[in-house]
Parts: C-alpha cells; structure tokens; sequence
C-alpha cells in the first residue's frame, strides 16, 4: 500500500483498497490521482481495463471528503456522465467499493427504467450522482434535480458518448453546471472532436497517456481471416470457438437483429450463449452478463453500444463477426479481452465487402493484422509500421444485411506515459449553475 499511500490519499480513501485486492496503482492511477488531487483538469487517455474508474474515483472521494459540506435536495456534489447504462452501473458498483463506511452517497440515473423511483431518490440529495446524459436532462427538465453544485464534473468513454450523438446533450448539460468547476475526461481515442471538446470544457489540463490513442493493449494478439462470402462467416465462428473450448469469447455483430439471430445459430450448434443489444430490457441484460461473468454462459453476442462497461476478467477471446465502420470502435472493442494483465485474442472476420473497414482499422492502428486464414485481396493496402502482434493462436464488419447499425441502447434518445498542459484554458459553462436549458 505504499505506493497508493505515496499518491497523497488520505487513510480513510486508502482503507477499502487493501479488502478490494488493490496493492499497486496502475500507469493511469499513478499518473492521474495527484494531479486530479492538485485541482488540475485533466485529459486522460487510456483504454478500458487500465483501471480508469480508480484513477478518477478516489481523488474524487478524497475531494468530497475533504471538502466536509453535504448536497443540498434534489443536487449532487459531483456529477459523472458515461455513454450507456451497463458503464453507468459498472463505475457505480466501483465507487460505492471504495465509499464503503463513509458518508458519501452515491446514485444512479439511466434510461430504460422508472423515472419516479430515480426523482425520488434525488430528493435527498447526492455526493456522486452517475448518469447518462439524456435521462440525466430528462430529470432536469422536470425539475427533479439541478447542476448548480456540480464542482466535479468527469466524462467518461468521451469518444464512445459522441460516436452515439450525444455531443447535442453534453453541450446542454455543461451550460447547467458551474464554470468554476473541476473537469476531468477520459477517452480510449483522440480524435478531433475530442480535442475540440477539450478545449471547450476544459481549463488549461494536465494530460496523462499510457498507451498511445488507437492502440490496442500490449496482452492483446490479433489476427484477421479472409472469407469470401458473409455467408462463411458463421461456420467459420463456430469453427473457431470448438478450437478453443476455453475462456469466455465475446463476439461483435454491428446490428441488433443481427447479433439476436447469429445468438439463436450458436445455441442450435450446441453453445451456451445469449445476446445483449438495445432491444434487450435492463434486466435481461443485466442477468445476461451475470450469466457470462459467472462461466454458465460461454459465448455473449454483443453490439458496440450494450458492450460498453463489460468488465469481465474472464474474456479470453474477442471476435469481430462484422467489422465495425468507425474504427474507433474496433479499439474499444478488444479492449475487452487482455484484462487485469491477463493475454487475450482479437480475431476479425473479413469479408470483400469490409476491406476498406480493416484497412482504416490498420491505419489508425499503425499495424498490419496477422492473416489467420483466407487470402487479402491483391489491391488491399497495408499499413507500412507495425504487426498485429503475432499469428493469432488457435483459429482465431460488414453492412449488417442491410439494416442501420445501433445508435444507442439507453432507451434514451441521443441528441503515454507522461503528462503536460494542453489547451487554451477556456470553458464553457454556467456562471449561475441554477441555469435550465430552453425546451
């Protein structure tokens, strides 16, 4: 515990750590955790499974504890927004770990829920106050709870909330909040959007790094096949998965009707599997994971949208069954596997018509993805630097057949290594946080 000790936590922050199994920081919660103790703002860029949610969550305790004032009704001390509700509920369950025998309250608001039982729950007021950002101003908007003392505001998976549209939102819900403020974001990319977001939210941030935007976890192999036909794709999974019999396999399709069938496939050939997209309800989602964290489901179907906030040590095996069109997603996606330091596998089916798909993947990447099987086409470019990290053990998308890819599953309407300043120290915000977005 010296090293967390070092970081300048308190005893009371430091104690839950030791019964949660924490012993050392990790690169990001080493590198963040006293800046963010300092005040700074801070940018934080690192994939998933680096240990984000204690990076930011307990210099946050540690300033709310410190501070000694308690949150007026229907107001929250704190406010952290996140794209979807099984995020949500995952940095929740982390934090209210880490708040254990302190009189910090914490709550959560998500769609997809009773909207009642949430305003009452925000009558009494809040210290942390986790949320997604359209139910978050649905609340607002009734009058169920203001942002005029938000003094920590913190974006989590910024890249993924505006590949889903919510940018609309977050503008809204910044003009409600104090600009005297504390903001911290982190995102797994930088694209250019996200700077722009920056330098408009944020007063002249520290930026942390420990692995360069677009890069793939150091544990994580990954390897590409090449089928001519969509159609081959599904022997081909199932292939793969009888293969490796081990370990949990989480498999990326792009729409939800097409996760839903390719589920149904893999039950027929004999897998324990199940399905989590937008048109599952928040309990069948919910039992769905338990179910695939607790080993009595193998194989879990995925979109790009419910997936976000699975942290599942477990997960031996990602497949991209349809390659994503936003190669940020791809990133985001085997950055479920190679957790907790643990190796993982990140294999990607390719068919003619996903070609251009893979060959952005690469170029953000900076790699050449292994070829597993099949053979690239002639005209197929490769990127120049890098490998995918090896051949890919074992046997290791597209237009979806058809429909739209899945926007949001909130039920909700969408609207390294080292630190340094960055941006011009402007923000934007509200000068009385008591401010309401017009209808």
């Amino acid at each position: 515990m010296n090293d967390f000790t070092s970081l300048g936590l308190s005893k009371q922050t430091l104690a839950p750590l030791v019964a949660l199994g924490f012993t050392q920081p990790t690169p990001i919660q080493a590198q963040a955790i006293p800046l963010v103790l300092k005040g700074h703002d801070l940018i934080g860029l690192a994939q998933t499974g680096t240990g984000k949610t204690a990076a930011f969550g307990l210099p946050l305790i540690e300033g709310l504890l410190s501070d000694g004032k308690k949150p007026e009704p229907r107001a929250t001390r704190a406010l952290i927004l996140a794209p979807t509700r099984e995020l949500v509920n995952q940095i929740a369950a982390n934090l209210k770990a880490f708040v254990k025998n302190t009189p910090l309250k914490i709550g959560v608001v998500v769609g997809g829920v009773s909207i009642n039982g949430q305003m009452r729950m925000l009558d009494r007021g809040l210290d942390i106050l986790v949320s997604t950002p359209g139910r978050l101003l649905d609340l607002v908007d009734r009058k169920a709870l203001s942002l005029h003392q938000v003094h920590r505001l913190i974006l989590d998976e910024a890249d993924q909330m505006l590949d889903l549209g919510f940018i609309h939102d977050l503008r809204k819900i910044v003009k409600l909040v104090p600009k005297k403020r504390q903001t911290l974001l982190f995102s797994a990319t930088m694209p250019k959007m996200i700077a722009d977001l920056a330098d408009s939210y944020l007063t002249d941030p520290m930026r942390v790094e420990v692995s360069p935007p677009g890069k793939a976890a150091d544990k994580v192999e990954q390897s590409v096949h090449f089928v001519t036909d969509k159609s081959a794709k599904t022997n081909l999974l199932i292939q793969c998965l009888r293969a490796n019999p081990d370990g949990l396999a989480l498999v990326f399709g792009r729409t939800k009707h097409g996760s839903e069938k390719l589920m149904k496939q893999l039950v027929a050939a004999g897998f324990s599997a199940a399905s989590i997209h937008g048109n599952k309800s928040q309990n069948q989602r919910e039992r769905a994971l338990k179910e695939f964290k607790d080993g009595k489901v193998r194989v879990l179907v995925a979109t790009d949208v419910a997936a976000r906030g699975i942290d599942i040590t477990g997960v031996s095996h990602v497949y991209n069954f349809e390659l994503p069109e936003v190669p940020d997603a791809y990133v985001h996606r085997i950055g479920r596997t190679a957790r907790a330091g643990r190796d993982g596998m990140a294999v990607a089916f390719c068919a003619p018509d996903e070609i251009r798909l893979l060959r952005d993947i690469e170029k953000l990447m900076g790699i050449s993805i292994a070829v597993a099987s099949g053979t690239a086409p002639a005209d197929h470019a490769r990127p120049a630097r890098g490998s995918g990290k090896g051949p890919g053990r074992g046997n290791g998308g597209g237009r979806g057949n058809g429909q739209r890819p899945e926007r949001t599953g909130n039920g909700e309407r969408p609207s390294g290594r080292s630190h340094r300043r960055v941006g011009k120290g402007k923000r934007e915000g509200s000068s009385q946080g008591g401010q309401r977005r017009s209808a």
